[in-house]
């Protein structure tokens, strides 16, 4: 049984490999109650914001078998997406956009999950037993689960951290009746480092190891549904998706290659590096067409302007005042309140003859207390 077992995971391992996948290990279907501990902490101090799923599936996210008590195992894989230029160039580009390395190609959603459910499929034909996939869509404990299966560590900065793929890697899992044998978990290897830390353009993490979502600029940017506080807006920069800067600075890093990352995720030229001039003037239907097959089309045309106009507001970049003008009359309310906070960044003069005659005109509070600036 023990030699079935040690085939079935080489086969299994290269079948992976077929499917794009750069790194496999096998977690066991349970896992250590102090997992569970650290979740239900994290959550009772409030970090995960409006992420009330988090909250509400707690217990099933805690162990893989209170999600499906029948699993045995869990396969968790990999797929690189290390980026071939430095995340960090655009920073002081202050006319460009910034978006997350992972949303410049492919919905990795679409990528990872098709490739899950091949393997799976290999799997069961294999074994007969039972297979479950999951992306990113379920209380699942990715991270936790990658760390037990031995792909790398949690580093200080939450994700998953490899020795030889950095901090760039999508996680998928494969759960299964079938019982193989577990991989020797991940060891933490930050050591003194603070980079991660440091860089934090909003100081998102309280302490190591721990990210509070409501400070976390991919947080407001994609999960935020409202006005971002207005407090951090000046810290978020010209990202408008997504941020990088904590994985980006990671040491371990220099062992990643782009060369091993899926083409799939190669980025596509027109959001590498996007004039937030051309952003601003997106409509529905606009943002619907530039977007497809992204995993930005999901966070919609209103919540994607009200992030670009807030770079536009933090660009000193005056040129773009007609376009940020025109948005005051949006019919979304948050991009009309963005709108006006954006105004006032860049043309002081302009928001106070502005707000004389719009803000009278203004039947919505959150908006009126933009012009009110508070």
């Amino acid at each position: 049984m023990k030699r079935h077992k040690t085939n079935l995971v080489n086969a299994l391992k290269a079948q992976a490999a077929q499917e794009g996948f750069v790194a496999i290990g096998i977690a066991p279907g349970r896992l250590a109650p102090l997992a569970g501990a650290r979740l239900r902490e994290w959550l009772a101090d409030g970090c995960h914001g409006e992420m009330l799923w988090m909250e509400s599936r707690a217990d099933q996210r805690a162990s893989p078998e209170r999600l499906w008590p029948e699993v045995k195992s869990v396969i968790m894989l990999g797929m690189s997406y290390a980026p071939s230029a430095d995340p960090l160039a655009l920073a002081e580009q202050k006319d460009r956009a910034r978006i997350s390395v992972y949303a410049q190609g492919r919905d990795y959603h679409d990528v990872v999950k098709g490739a899950l459910k091949r393997l799976a499929g290999w799997l069961a034909h294999r074994t007969d037993a039972d297979v479950k996939v999951f992306v990113d869509t379920a209380p699942v404990m990715e991270k936790t689960l990658a760390e037990a299966a031995g792909l790398g560590w949690q580093g200080k900065h939450s994700n998953v951290v490899s020795r030889v793929h950095g901090s760039w890697l999508f996680l998928g899992a494969i759960y299964t009746t079938a019982e193989i044998e577990p991989d020797e978990a991940g060891k933490g290897n930050c050591g003194s480092c603070r980079a991660c830390q440091d860089i934090c353009p909003t100081d998102a993490f309280p302490e190591p190891y721990k990210v509070d979502a409501r400070r976390c600029i991919s947080y407001l940017t994609i999960e935020h549904k409202g006005p971002i506080d207005r407090k951090l807006r000046p810290l978020m920069g010209n990202h408008i998706y997504g941020c990088d800067d904590c994985l980006a600075v990671c040491p371990w890093n220099k062992f990643a290659s782009a060369a091993a990352a899926n083409k799939a995720f190669l980025p596509r030229a027109e959001l590498a590096a996007p004039r937030l001039a051309d952003l601003l003037t997106l409509d529905d239907s606009a943002f619907r067409a530039l977007f497809t097959g992204s995993p930005i089309k999901r966070i919609g045309r209103n919540r994607f302007v009200r992030n670009v106009l807030i770079a536009a507001g933090n660009s000193g970049d005056r040129s773009l005042l007609p376009p940020v003008i025109k948005l005051l009359e949006d019919t979304d309310e948050v991009v009309r309140g963005s709108a006006i906070w954006a105004l006032q960044q860049l043309s002081p003069p302009d928001f106070e003859a502005l707000k004389l005659r719009m803000a009278q005109q203004e039947h919505t509070h959150s908006v009126r207390d933009e012009w009110a600036g508070k």
